[in-house]
């Protein structure tokens, strides 16, 4: 698979089942916001976290190159499963036309070769604008 690594840095912020979703959860280049019973979780750039919020850790956005169809199988299996014998966690978001990882930074290096080494191709984007 052809994976594209965004040079947009992420966070994921979880919340109160109860809260209102925040304005800056709803702006930038990505954001995923997922209320269950237990939690309203969401994800989005770091750079949009308001100082009187506990500076979350830093994710890399992998996105698989799509659209991808809805009758493939395995594609996400394809790439948590190298990642997860190389001891790497991901933090998967589906959307209707593709799917994407969130890699913590700290273990970006290792899913990269582990990705690699398992037949994927990661390109990069360039920076986006704030």
């Amino acid at each position: 698979m052809r994976l594209i690594r965004h040079s947009t840095q992420l966070t994921i912020v979880k919340l109160p089942p109860d809260a209102a979703v925040p304005p800056w959860a709803q702006h930038g280049e990505f954001s995923s916001i997922t209320r269950t019973p237990e939690e309203l979780s969401i994800v989005c750039e770091i750079r949009l976290i308001p100082p009187a919020v506990p500076r979350p850790e830093t994710w890399v956005w992998l996105e698989v190159e799509g659209p991808l169809s809805f009758s493939l199988v395995g594609v996400l299996a394809a790439l948590t499963v190298p990642l997860a014998e190389a001891g790497v966690s991901v933090f998967a978001v589906g959307t209707h036309d593709t799917d994407h990882i969130l890699i913590r930074s700290k273990e970006e290096q290792t899913a990269h070769r582990t990705l690699t080494d398992a037949g994927h191709e990661i390109v990069f984007t360039q920076p986006s604008r704030p």
